[in-house]
Protein backbone atom coordinates (compact mmCIF):
# COMPACT_ATOMS: atom_id res chain seq x y z
CA UNK A 1 0.00 0.00 0.00
CA UNK A 2 1.11 3.87 -0.88
CA UNK A 3 2.40 5.49 2.27
CA UNK A 4 -0.27 8.34 3.09
CA UNK A 5 1.33 11.96 2.31
CA UNK A 6 3.83 13.34 5.30
CA UNK A 7 5.38 16.62 5.81
CA UNK A 8 8.17 17.52 3.87
CA UNK A 9 11.81 17.86 5.37
CA UNK A 10 11.56 20.42 8.29
CA UNK A 11 8.15 21.94 7.19
CA UNK A 12 4.59 20.27 8.73
CA UNK A 13 2.16 18.62 7.54
CA UNK A 14 0.46 20.77 5.07
CA UNK A 15 -2.91 19.92 3.01
CA UNK A 16 -5.48 20.97 0.88
CA UNK A 17 -9.03 20.49 2.17
CA UNK A 18 -12.19 20.63 -0.40
CA UNK A 19 -15.58 20.77 1.39
CA UNK A 20 -18.66 20.81 -0.72
CA UNK A 21 -20.93 23.88 -0.53
CA UNK A 22 -24.29 21.03 -0.34
CA UNK A 23 -22.42 20.27 3.01
CA UNK A 24 -22.42 23.87 4.23
CA UNK A 25 -26.33 23.90 3.84
CA UNK A 26 -27.07 20.96 5.37
CA UNK A 27 -29.29 19.98 2.08
CA UNK A 28 -31.16 23.12 1.98
CA UNK A 29 -30.42 26.73 0.36
CA UNK A 30 -28.17 28.52 1.84
CA UNK A 31 -25.66 28.03 5.35
CA UNK A 32 -26.55 26.44 8.19
CA UNK A 33 -24.84 27.54 10.82
CA UNK A 34 -24.59 24.77 13.13
CA UNK A 35 -22.81 22.30 10.33
CA UNK A 36 -20.69 25.33 9.08
CA UNK A 37 -19.63 25.98 12.98
CA UNK A 38 -19.17 21.83 13.81
CA UNK A 39 -17.07 21.56 10.60
CA UNK A 40 -14.79 24.63 11.88
CA UNK A 41 -14.80 22.74 15.28
CA UNK A 42 -12.73 20.24 13.38
CA UNK A 43 -10.38 22.08 11.43
CA UNK A 44 -9.25 24.07 14.60
CA UNK A 45 -8.43 21.13 16.65
CA UNK A 46 -5.86 19.93 13.68
CA UNK A 47 -4.54 23.83 13.01
CA UNK A 48 -3.49 23.67 16.83
CA UNK A 49 -1.80 20.53 16.65
CA UNK A 50 0.30 22.46 14.04
CA UNK A 51 -1.38 20.71 10.58
CA UNK A 52 -1.36 23.45 7.86
CA UNK A 53 -4.31 23.72 6.28
CA UNK A 54 -5.80 25.40 3.12
CA UNK A 55 -9.92 24.99 1.73
CA UNK A 56 -11.09 25.46 -1.29
CA UNK A 57 -15.27 25.38 -0.63
CA UNK A 58 -17.89 24.37 -3.53
CA UNK A 59 -20.91 26.69 -3.94
CA UNK A 60 -23.62 24.10 -4.57
CA UNK A 61 -26.08 24.99 -1.76
CA UNK A 62 -26.52 28.29 -3.50
CA UNK A 63 -25.51 27.96 -7.25
CA UNK A 64 -23.86 25.16 -9.48
CA UNK A 65 -23.42 26.41 -13.30
CA UNK A 66 -23.99 23.38 -14.68
CA UNK A 67 -27.45 23.13 -13.55
CA UNK A 68 -28.58 27.38 -14.43
CA UNK A 69 -26.83 26.07 -18.06
CA UNK A 70 -29.51 23.46 -17.85
CA UNK A 71 -32.39 25.52 -17.42
CA UNK A 72 -31.45 27.98 -20.16
CA UNK A 73 -28.38 30.37 -18.78
CA UNK A 74 -25.58 30.79 -20.81
CA UNK A 75 -22.79 28.17 -18.85
CA UNK A 76 -20.07 31.44 -18.53
CA UNK A 77 -22.46 33.59 -16.85
CA UNK A 78 -23.90 30.73 -14.37
CA UNK A 79 -20.81 29.61 -13.41
CA UNK A 80 -19.27 33.29 -12.65
CA UNK A 81 -22.41 32.96 -10.12
CA UNK A 82 -22.02 30.03 -9.16
CA UNK A 83 -18.23 31.11 -8.29
CA UNK A 84 -19.50 33.87 -6.18
CA UNK A 85 -21.98 31.56 -4.00
CA UNK A 86 -18.54 30.35 -2.83
CA UNK A 87 -17.43 33.43 -1.82
CA UNK A 88 -20.37 33.52 0.77
CA UNK A 89 -19.36 30.18 2.20
CA UNK A 90 -16.31 31.42 2.66
CA UNK A 91 -16.77 33.79 4.60
CA UNK A 92 -19.36 31.77 6.98
CA UNK A 93 -16.51 29.72 7.39
CA UNK A 94 -13.49 32.74 8.26
CA UNK A 95 -16.29 33.31 10.71
CA UNK A 96 -16.47 30.17 12.83
CA UNK A 97 -12.98 29.61 12.07
CA UNK A 98 -11.89 33.19 13.93
CA UNK A 99 -14.61 32.09 16.83
CA UNK A 100 -12.52 29.10 17.41
CA UNK A 101 -9.80 31.40 17.64
CA UNK A 102 -7.98 30.25 14.29
CA UNK A 103 -6.77 33.17 12.39
CA UNK A 104 -7.78 32.89 8.87
CA UNK A 105 -7.35 34.33 5.25
CA UNK A 106 -10.12 34.32 2.38
CA UNK A 107 -8.20 34.56 -0.97
CA UNK A 108 -10.28 34.91 -4.01
CA UNK A 109 -9.15 34.33 -7.92
CA UNK A 110 -12.30 37.01 -8.58
CA UNK A 111 -10.82 40.51 -6.70
CA UNK A 112 -12.83 41.71 -4.06
CA UNK A 113 -10.89 43.67 -1.86
CA UNK A 114 -13.59 45.03 0.64
CA UNK A 115 -13.91 40.88 1.81
CA UNK A 116 -10.80 39.39 0.36
CA UNK A 117 -7.46 38.71 -0.73
CA UNK A 118 -6.70 38.53 -3.83
CA UNK A 119 -5.24 34.93 -4.73
CA UNK A 120 -1.58 35.35 -4.67
CA UNK A 121 0.06 31.77 -4.07
CA UNK A 122 3.17 33.15 -1.84
CA UNK A 123 0.89 35.34 0.18
CA UNK A 124 -1.13 32.29 1.00
CA UNK A 125 1.80 29.87 1.89
CA UNK A 126 3.45 32.61 4.23
CA UNK A 127 0.17 32.71 5.74
CA UNK A 128 0.38 28.88 6.12
CA UNK A 129 3.80 29.21 7.61
CA UNK A 130 2.37 31.32 10.32
CA UNK A 131 -0.71 28.75 11.12
CA UNK A 132 -3.72 30.70 9.39
CA UNK A 133 -5.91 28.97 7.69
CA UNK A 134 -6.73 30.39 3.85
CA UNK A 135 -9.73 29.62 2.42
CA UNK A 136 -9.84 30.17 -1.56
CA UNK A 137 -13.22 31.34 -3.39
CA UNK A 138 -14.62 32.09 -6.41
CA UNK A 139 -13.04 29.06 -7.89
CA UNK A 140 -10.23 29.59 -10.42
CA UNK A 141 -12.30 32.92 -11.30
CA UNK A 142 -13.01 31.17 -15.07
CA UNK A 143 -15.64 29.16 -15.73
CA UNK A 144 -15.71 25.78 -17.13
CA UNK A 145 -13.90 24.91 -14.00
CA UNK A 146 -15.06 22.39 -11.14
CA UNK A 147 -13.55 23.47 -7.52
CA UNK A 148 -12.18 19.75 -7.57
CA UNK A 149 -10.05 21.02 -10.46
CA UNK A 150 -9.66 23.98 -8.41
CA UNK A 151 -8.58 21.92 -4.77
CA UNK A 152 -5.90 20.07 -6.97
CA UNK A 153 -4.39 23.02 -8.89
CA UNK A 154 -4.18 25.43 -5.12
CA UNK A 155 -2.70 22.46 -3.50
CA UNK A 156 0.21 21.89 -6.15
CA UNK A 157 0.46 25.95 -6.54
CA UNK A 158 0.85 25.95 -2.71
CA UNK A 159 3.03 23.01 -2.30
CA UNK A 160 0.53 20.75 0.00
CA UNK A 161 1.62 17.41 0.89
CA UNK A 162 -1.94 15.91 -0.17
CA UNK A 163 -5.03 16.97 -0.91
CA UNK A 164 -8.29 15.93 0.94
CA UNK A 165 -11.83 15.34 -1.10
CA UNK A 166 -14.39 15.57 1.10
CA UNK A 167 -18.00 13.84 -0.06
CA UNK A 168 -21.37 13.55 0.89
CA UNK A 169 -23.07 10.35 1.37
CA UNK A 170 -20.29 8.25 0.13
CA UNK A 171 -16.50 7.43 2.41
CA UNK A 172 -14.28 6.75 -0.12
CA UNK A 173 -13.87 5.61 -3.69
CA UNK A 174 -16.25 2.74 -4.92
CA UNK A 175 -16.33 0.47 -7.68
CA UNK A 176 -19.59 1.39 -8.77
CA UNK A 177 -21.87 3.80 -7.87
CA UNK A 178 -22.99 2.99 -4.22
CA UNK A 179 -26.48 4.92 -4.40
CA UNK A 180 -27.23 2.97 -7.26
CA UNK A 181 -25.47 -0.27 -7.30
CA UNK A 182 -25.97 -2.11 -3.72
CA UNK A 183 -22.82 -4.66 -4.60
CA UNK A 184 -20.35 -1.75 -5.67
CA UNK A 185 -16.99 -1.95 -3.33
CA UNK A 186 -15.54 0.62 -1.45
CA UNK A 187 -11.65 0.65 -2.40
CA UNK A 188 -8.96 1.14 0.54
CA UNK A 189 -6.70 2.29 -2.42
CA UNK A 190 -6.82 3.23 -6.06
CA UNK A 191 -4.08 4.56 -9.02
CA UNK A 192 -5.30 7.64 -10.41
CA UNK A 193 -4.25 5.43 -14.00
CA UNK A 194 -6.99 3.19 -12.48
CA UNK A 195 -9.72 5.51 -11.59
CA UNK A 196 -9.39 7.45 -14.91
CA UNK A 197 -9.58 4.34 -17.01
CA UNK A 198 -12.56 2.83 -15.19
CA UNK A 199 -14.21 5.62 -15.28
CA UNK A 200 -14.85 6.44 -11.32
CA UNK A 201 -16.65 9.86 -11.21
CA UNK A 202 -16.74 10.26 -7.64
CA UNK A 203 -13.82 13.09 -8.73
CA UNK A 204 -13.10 15.24 -11.73
CA UNK A 205 -11.03 13.66 -14.12
CA UNK A 206 -9.61 17.26 -14.72
CA UNK A 207 -8.89 16.70 -10.89
CA UNK A 208 -7.12 12.89 -11.12
CA UNK A 209 -4.94 14.26 -13.88
CA UNK A 210 -3.63 16.91 -12.05
CA UNK A 211 -2.75 14.99 -9.52
CA UNK A 212 -1.46 12.12 -11.22
CA UNK A 213 0.66 14.10 -13.63
CA UNK A 214 2.52 15.79 -10.40
CA UNK A 215 2.09 12.28 -8.14
CA UNK A 216 0.44 14.55 -5.44
CA UNK A 217 -1.62 11.94 -3.13
CA UNK A 218 -5.60 12.14 -2.62
CA UNK A 219 -7.67 10.55 -0.30
CA UNK A 220 -11.54 10.76 -0.75
CA UNK A 221 -13.52 10.24 2.51
CA UNK A 222 -17.01 10.96 3.90
CA UNK A 223 -17.82 13.91 5.96
CA UNK A 224 -20.53 12.04 7.92
CA UNK A 225 -18.97 10.40 11.17
CA UNK A 226 -17.72 11.73 14.58
CA UNK A 227 -14.20 13.77 13.67
CA UNK A 228 -13.53 12.97 10.25
CA UNK A 229 -12.00 16.38 9.05
CA UNK A 230 -9.66 16.55 11.97
CA UNK A 231 -8.57 12.58 10.96
CA UNK A 232 -7.98 13.38 7.58
CA UNK A 233 -6.30 16.93 8.23
CA UNK A 234 -3.99 14.53 10.56
CA UNK A 235 -3.58 12.12 8.14
CA UNK A 236 -4.61 8.96 9.49
CA UNK A 237 -6.06 6.32 7.44
CA UNK A 238 -10.09 7.28 6.42
CA UNK A 239 -11.41 6.89 2.96
CA UNK A 240 -9.69 6.17 0.10
CA UNK A 241 -6.07 6.85 -0.70
CA UNK A 242 -5.83 7.53 -4.75
CA UNK A 243 -1.85 7.72 -5.87
CA UNK A 244 0.49 7.71 -8.99
CA UNK A 245 1.28 4.18 -8.16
Amino acid sequence: MAPRAESTGDRPRRVLLKLSGEMFGGGKLGVDPEVVRGVARQIAEAVREGVQVAIVVGGGNFFRGAELQQKGMERARADYIGMLGTVMNCLALQDFLEKEGVQTRVQTAITMGQVAEPYIPRRAMRHLEKGRVVIFGAGAGMPYFSTDTVSAQRALECKCDAVLMSKNGVDGVYDADPRTNPDATKLEEVTFAEALRTGLRVVDAAAFSLCMDNELPMVVFGMDGEGNVTRALRGEPIGTLVHAG
